[in-house]
This record gives structure tokens, C-alpha cells and sequence, in this order.
């Protein structure tokens, strides 16, 4: 059985292993194709519902979306004709319609607004979805915050938390322009089950769902703004997952998992959430010094002074 497929992909002669898909190859030559619900990290699978990576296949009626299209024997891939563009290009105007406006954005570096510039987005010319029917702000967790009126429905959030780190927290709730991400029951989600592993954070590419320390109290934020970053491996157990510290004047404003043979990425609370204690005020920045007028190691001490 052959593992490899010959096709031809913008004219070019290509030859794709088994199991890849059109985007996987394209991207591996250097074609950069918008993409939203697709995060080619490990563990994560394609989903194809964003439609912001759509190529034409010669001899199909419709587009397709080339992040879980595998290509086959003789196939004719177009990524750059009118068609194709135009297509990707109109998703991504629909999508930034109802996204708050770049200088207000929760993360003013999201992926998206990276995806917009790919297809030249930079303004709406759309009408924005009806502001009663997103769900407000919710601040209920103390390292989170979940901004719903960013939300694309793209699905990373749900199968991070279903699929990657296996919670199962987060589902989609409602239909159509209705449909939001929702904690267990719709409950707040400081008040749901879930464990603040923040997987849905690093996930989410608008910015809908954001570490608290990055957004101010506006909820306006930019995950770039830090001055320097550091790879390290987290401190707190023995497993050796890495993680990378964005250092903004002096203090770790943020921290995401990367893809270490250990962890692939992911990370706990602790390794995501656990770093304030470097600024604490009560931690020790000095060796401490036993006085020499203080009580020996195992002196007997009469039990009723103390």
C-alpha cells in the first residue's frame, strides 16, 4: 500500500505523505493559509468549521478546507487563484464584523487580527452582531477572564478541554449567532469544575479567553507586550514540563506551555498559573542566619511554655 500521494498543488508538482493534509503541506513548503479552528499543535485535531483556509479542488463544485483534506493521486490544488481568496478573505471580514475594534481589543496581538492582516482585513464593512445576544463578562476566576463578544465559535476552547487535557469543562451552548461557549451547566466559570489548567487560553485565537494578568480593567490586553521571554522548565514537580515566561518590566506577566517532550505543551495550574509567588512579598530573597543566642537542634523544651 503506497504512503505517499503525487498531486499538484499551485502548478507545482508535489509529493505528500500519507496522513498529511493540503494545509499541512502547503504550510510545510512555505504557502501560508489562514487558519483558525486548525492550531497544528500535538494533540490537537483539525476541525474545518472556521472555513478561513478554503482552496479550490479542480473538478469539485464547492471549496474546500484544506486543513482536513488529505490529497490524492492526481489532484489539482489551487491556493492563490480569485476564487479561493476571495473566499477566505470574505470569511475573514465576516468574522472580524463583530470583534471589538483592534485598539480595544482584549489581545490586540491575536491570531486572528494576524489572519486578517494575511488576507488584508483591517476594518469591517459589515454589520455587527447585535450586542444583546452576547453574554456579558465573566471575571468570576481569579486568573482567567472570558470576553464572549471575541468568541468565533471556532471549537479550540471545547477540544482543548474535551479532547487535550480530557476535562470535559467547556461544550458549546445554543444555535446559530446564539452559540457561545458554556462551563458545565452555564455556570460562571469561577463557580464551574473547572481545574485552571488554562489549555483553553493558550487555545483560544481572539482573545475571548485571556490570563487575567494580560487584560487591564477594561478588559483591554496584548499578549505581546512583554519585554523579554525566557524558556525554563516549570519548578513546581518532577515531570519537567517547559514553559515559556513573558517578562514585562521585571515581573512574569504570563506563562504558556511549550511543546516539550514531557508535557507536548500542556500544562497545570501550578506551571500556568503558580508563577506570583516569585514576587510575593513574604518570599525569601536571602540565605537566613541562625543567631548565635538561638536554641540548639533538639533542645528539650518544657512543654508547658510553649
Amino acid at each position: 500500500m503506497s504512503t505517499e500521494s503525487t498531486f499538484t498543488l499551485d502548478g507545482e508538482t508535489v509529493i505528500a505523505e500519507a496522513g498529511l493534509t493540503i494545509w499541512e503541506v502547503a504550510n510545510g513548503r512555505g504557502l501560508k493559509i489562514p487558519h483558525l479552528c486548525h492550531k497544528p499543535q500535538p494533540g490537537y485535531r483539525p476541525d474545518g468549521n472556521c472555513r478561513a483556509c478554503m482552496v479550490e479542488i479542480e473538478g469539485e463544485r464547492t471549496l474546500a478546507a484544506s486543513c482536513i483534506r488529505e490529497p490524492s493521486a492526481g489532484m489539482v490544488v489551487t491556493t492563490n487563484n480569485a476564487r479561493a481568496e476571495n473566499a477566505r478573505k470574505m470569511v475573514m471580514e465576516l468574522l472580524v464584523a463583530d470583534q471589538p475594534k483592534p485598539d480595544v481589543a482584549h489581545d490586540k496581538s491575536s491570531h486572528l487580527w494576524d489572519m486578517a492582516d494575511l488576507e488584508g482585513v483591517s476594518e469591517e464593512r459589515l454589520p455587527k452582531m447585535d450586542a444583546g445576544r452576547i453574554p456579558l463578562l465573566d471575571d468570576s476566576h481569579v486568573a482567567m477572564s472570558v470576553n464572549l463578544d471575541a468568541c468565533i465559535s471556532c471549537g479550540l476552547c471545547v477540544r482543548a478541554c474535551r479532547e487535550v487535557q480530557v476535562n470535559d469543562v467547556i461544550g458549546m451552548a445554543g444555535r446559530g449567532h446564539d452559540a457561545f461557549p458554556t462551563f458545565d451547566i452555564a455556570d460562571p466559570m469561577g463557580g464551574s469544575s473547572c481545574v485552571a489548567c488554562g489549555e483553553c487560553v493558550q487555545a483560544c485565537p481572539t482573545g475571548a479567553l485571556m490570563p487575567a494578568t494580560v487584560v487591564d480593567d477594561n478588559q483591554i490586553g496584548d499578549s505581546s507586550d512583554f519585554d523579554s521571554e525566557t524558556e525554563s522548565v516549570c519548578p513546581f514537580c518532577g515531570v519537567g514540563c517547559k514553559v515559556s515566561l513573558k517578562v514585562k518590566a521585571g515581573k512574569v506577566k504570563y506563562v504558556e506551555g511549550i511543546n516539550g517532550p514531557a508535557n507536548e505543551g500542556r500544562l497545570c495550574v501550578k506551571g500556568r498559573f503558580g508563577f506570583d509567588y516569585i514576587h510575593h512579598e513574604h518570599r525569601l530573597t536571602k540565605p537566613l542566619i541562625r543567631r548565635g543566642d538561638a536554641p540548639a537542634k533538639g533542645l528539650n523544651v518544657d512543654p508547658g511554655t510553649c
